[in-house]
């Protein structure tokens, strides 16, 4: 009967140590017990989204439980393709793409404003005496396309002035507009703040700038998703939101540990020094008086319709846009609770 017992005790240890070993082999990687979220980019990645970009190492989404991607696009309009044809989840993208993809009947929600300045400039030298919109009449100006944010703004500054298309000639110069500009091919060019920072930095010397934000200031991107991914992904999307939040104000407490990252994450990101200050203006565009009173993120319908508004005054679009019912705040509502 002793025997008989020790062998009994024997069995029962072994299929507890059977057990054990399974329990612990059996948790699945990390990543795979994560929900996946893909996010269609406007761009390359690049040093401005770094939060975004470094997960694998200060884990702000893996901790909501989320495994983001982000994947490349070529402008806004292709993130919010990637997005209509499910390739992606939500689209990093500018309003005016939004205005594009609504008027073609487009069902979509504006889920957070992620730089509620609008970045956008137009940049003439000193000597050329351009300092108001006014002054455009007659000029000829540089835009990175014909199909680009630079364009859009510009029209939107040249309303402000009474001003049309017809009253300049407009001409395509590519990323690298401000050599035109530099070498007296173009009056004026149509950029970015972190395209003059650039630009300053291959030998740009005094100019006039005239930021766009001073007439319109729409956001210069924001996240959206389509209605039926709002809806069916509403808890995921909400995970989302709170991890780039995280991010974001990581960035904006630490752009010098970003711009180190940069270096390894994003494609343009060789240049430690230029990485911080691209990173110091972006972060600069991720705040305002909004922000400071309601948190990161937060969304104003009004402006939004305002540029809507704009954009149908300027021939951009041809239907009058409600965004009533497409701005929407009830995640990140939802997320302070």
């Amino acid at each position: 009967m002793k025997l008989k017992g020790l062998f009994i005790a024997a069995i029962l240890l072994m299929i507890v140590v059977a057990c054990g070993a399974k329990e612990e082999g059996s948790s699945a990687p990390e990543k795979e017990e994560l929900i996946p979220i893909t996010v269609a980019n406007w761009s390359q990645l690049i040093t401005e989204q770094t939060n975004m970009l470094v997960d694998e190492q200060k884990g702000f989404f893996k901790e909501k439980g989320i495994d983001v991607e982000v994947i490349p696009g070529a402008g806004g309009g292709d993130a919010i393709k990637n997005i209509l044809s499910g390739q992606a989840d939500i689209a990093f993208t500018d309003p005016g793409s939004i205005y594009f993809a609504l008027d073609q009947g487009a069902k979509l929600k504006v889920i957070y404003n992620i730089y509620p300045q609008n970045v956008f400039n137009v940049v003439s030298l000193k000597e050329s005496n351009i300092t108001k919109p006014e002054d455009l009449k007659g000029k000829t100006i540089g835009v990175y396309s014909l199909s680009s944010g630079t364009r859009q703004n510009l029209l939107v500054l040249l309303h402000n002035a009474g001003l049309s298309e017809k009253d300049v000639r407009i001409v395509e110069t590519g990323l690298l507009n401000f050599a035109p500009l530099m070498q007296g091919q173009v009056d004026a060019t149509a950029a970015t703040d972190t395209g003059l920072f650039l630009g300053k930095q291959k030998g740009l010397g005094e100019v006039n700038v005239m930021e766009i934000k001073d007439y319109l200031n729409v956001p210069s991107d924001v996240f959206v998703v389509t209605e039926e991914t709002y809806e069916e992904k509403r808890a995921e999307l909400k995970a989302f939101l709170s991890a780039y939040r995280d991010s974001a104000q990581w960035m904006l407490e630490n752009p010098e540990e970003a711009a180190a990252l940069a270096k390894k994450y994003a494609i343009d990101g060789k240049d430690e020094k230029q990485n911080l200050e691209i990173i110091k203006l972006r972060n600069a565009s991720s705040v305002s008086p909004d922000t400071d009173k309601r948190g990161l993120g937060t969304l104003d319908p009004a402006i939004l319709q305002e540029g809507a508004d704009t954009y149908q005054q300027l021939g951009l679009v041809k239907n009058k846009l409600d965004l009533e019912n497409v701005v929407t705040e009830e995640l990140l509502e939802e997320i302070k609770k």
